[in-house]
């Protein structure tokens, strides 16, 4: 049986990565021919990417906010859309001032080590439950040389009385059961990064709730979320102190990001 052909940008970006060289020197020597190995390398690359391994997983590299990151198995891949939460978090993050940015969640690091590239005098804390997502996530950083503090911490329960002028998420929001972990790439990323593994919405609780004891005053918060989320994130918002609330649509049309400030009288509130 005839092997199904991948996509023609799939094909390209293994091949520059079996060759060990970029795309412009594919495109200048387009009429080569491959050796016997380096012929080996593609065909197995290949043939496990139509198996249905990410191809990022396949390179160990994707990029986000112009910023090469190495990821694995063991991390989510960072996604485009990831991109607006940066985004959010730049515009209220002054450029004269030291502020204090907390990432709870971080993964391979992107979020927290792209507004830390952007923002020079923002002291950034990332944290991540999983040992082995922080071990990428301090190797992007040491790679990017970008400077920042992560930590080992199940959410905030690892960062005492600590406040911070920003805190930013991207957390476990799809909901357990959904069909769509059972297919594409989120087969092979890790469950917990993808599901809370209840109605796709506790997590966003918890860092909801627990963000008034850990922001300073008017301090911001800002998750993203899934497609329909974006109603039951402003009402836990609203819950819990925060105005200014507002949800944010992604470069399709969705609501993606939700976010607010805390009111001064919420200030060290468990609420």
């Amino acid at each position: 049986m005839q092997r199904q052909p991948l996509p023609e940008i799939e094909s390209r970006i293994l091949l520059a990565y079996a060759l060990g060289v970029d795309h412009a020197y594919l495109i200048a020597h387009a009429c080569d021919p491959l050796d016997d190995e380096a012929h080996a390398r593609f065909d197995s690359l290949c043939r496990r990417r139509l198996a249905g391994v990410p191809v990022a997983y396949l390179t160990g590299i994707r990029e986000f906010y112009g910023l090469p990151f190495s990821v694995a198995p063991a991390v989510l891949i960072p996604r485009p859309e990831t991109e607006l939460l940066v985004d959010l978090a730049l515009e209220r993050i002054p450029y004269d001032r030291v502020v204090r940015v907390l990432d709870l969640g971080t993964g391979s690091g992107c979020v927290a080590l792209a507004i830390a590239k952007n923002c020079p005098l923002a002291r950034v804390i990332a944290t991540d439950v999983s040992a082995g997502s922080l071990a990428i996530a301090r190797e992007n950083a040491e790679r990017l040389e970008i400077d920042l503090e992560f930590r080992q911490s199940d959410w905030y329960a690892g960062l005492g009385v600590e406040r911070f002028d920003l805190i930013v998420a991207n957390p476990p929001y799809v909901a357990a059961g959904d069909p769509h972990l059972a297919v594409g790439d989120l087969r092979f990323e890790p469950n917990t990064a993808l599901t809370d593994g209840s109605d796709g919405l506790a997590s966003i609780e918890a860092i909801v709730a627990g963000a008034p004891a850990h922001l300073a005053a008017r301090g911001w918060l800002l998750f993203e979320h899934g497609y329909d989320q974006a109603a039951a994130a402003r009402e836990r918002l609203a819950a819990a102190g925060f105005d200014l609330i507002r949800s944010w649509r992604d470069l399709a049309g969705i609501e993606r990001v939700s976010g607010g400030q805390l009111r001064n009288e919420f200030i060290g509130s468990d609420a």
